[in-house]
């Protein structure tokens, strides 16, 4: 960011107080000064004692000094003014304020990120995306993945922008950015053959490294891969849409694929009462509650195995006639034959709407 955008408010600060003001970079550098003759001057001894400070109005050698918010760890810019006493640290606080606000103007309209935010949150025209593209010198016709990082549950408040960052350091072409109160969107530059699994592999980078004591504290949703810029609000929706529906219908994983969800998918935008009507007509003789655990066990290992007795008679440490009978008295409680096919399939589609409706607290 150009030091004149800092300049410009600086001077106008000269006209209300005798106090020096101005603003460092990150290496101590002044960057921009109400008294021109500093300007370049580097002051990297203050930057530790800025950084200590965590935000706080510091006093060293005659000025204080007041980082701006930042992502970083460090910092990017820190507000100065002159003098070691309560007017000149009123002074700096009240500077900092202004020149915070010039700043989150300008990236608003010049930063990138901010630019990128605005698409996948659907608050730019398309026609409109060509134009600031090239404005900003973002190319438009690059492949990119989409990924949304969403807390597990209240064990971690948000999701730490900076070890993400800390991730995927070029800034230049990937974008980590906050979006909504716990959320944060991954917008990673990629080949353009890059496939499913090269998508996975990151996401399970992000997913790993916000593990804590080996534990998983994220889910890591993935959008099909956008092929152009205006192709990242549709990605960025179905990265939302697979953290949704993986939670209810594969409960066991924590980084979601929306290419790999499914039949869960078609269900999960069903209506409420057409499930219900649909699950009323499937077990017209018994409700599916009437299944007991063990059942319930043996049909998801039924499934699992491919509608293969044997082996699930194998994988259930059971005798083959054994697993034909619990089968057979499964078809008397629904008169569902779990092995034929087109029984199998509804049976499979029913526990699934049984599983959504479940999510949604409707008892069926």
């Amino acid at each position: 960011m150009s030091g004149r955008i800092f300049q410009n408010s600086v001077l106008q600060f000269k006209e209300t107080t005798d106090r020096t003001i101005g603003v460092i970079d990150a290496e101590g550098t002044v960057i921009a000064c109400s008294e021109l003759t500093a300007i370049g001057k580097k002051w990297g001894k203050y930057v530790e004692p800025i950084i200590a400070a965590d935000g706080s109005c510091v006093a060293l050698e005659g000025k204080y000094f007041k980082a701006l918010p930042s992502w970083s760890s460090s910092f990017d810019y820190a507000v100065f003014a002159t003098g070691d006493d309560s007017m000149s640290r009123t002074v700096c606080a009240m500077a900092a304020v202004a020149l915070n606000a010039a700043k989150s103007y300008y990236e608003e309209k010049h930063d990138k990120g901010s630019f990128i935010k605005n698409i996948i949150s659907d608050n730019i025209l398309i026609s409109d995306i060509y134009m600031r593209a090239k404005e900003l010198h973002v190319d438009a016709e690059v492949a990119r993945g989409v990924f949304v990082i969403r807390p597990m549950d209240d064990r971690l408040d948000s999701v730490p922008v900076d070890v993400v960052q800390a991730l995927f350091p070029d800034r230049q072409n990937d974008f980590v950015l906050s979006v909504g109160e716990h959320d944060v969107a991954l917008i990673h530059q990629m080949d353009e053959n890059a496939t499913a699994k090269d998508m996975e592999a990151v996401a399970s980078r992000i997913e790993v490294a916000l593990r804590e004591d080996g534990e998983s504290r994220v889910f890591v949703g993935i959008g099909t891969l956008a092929l152009h810029l205006r192709d990242l609000a549709k990605s960025y929706k179905e990265a939302q849409i697979a953290i949704e529906v993986g939670k209810v219908f594969d409960t066991e994983r924590y980084v979601i694929n929306y290419e790999n969800l499914g039949i869960g998918r078609l269900i999960y935008q069903l209506p409420t009462t057409l499930c219900e009507m649909f699950l009323q007509e499937v077990f017209k003789k018994n409700p599916i509650d009437a299944l007991d655990q063990e059942t319930l066990f043996t049909i998801y290992k039924f499934f699992e195995n491919n509608l293969n007795v044997s082996e699930t008679a194998r994988k259930l440490f059971v005798h083959r006639n054994t697993l034909v009978y619990r089968l057979e008295k499964i078809k008397k409680l629904t008169g569902l034959d779990l092995r034929e096919f087109d029984d199998a399939i509804t049976f499979k589609v029913a526990l699934m709407v049984k599983k959504y409706l479940t999510s949604r607290g409707i008892e069926a």
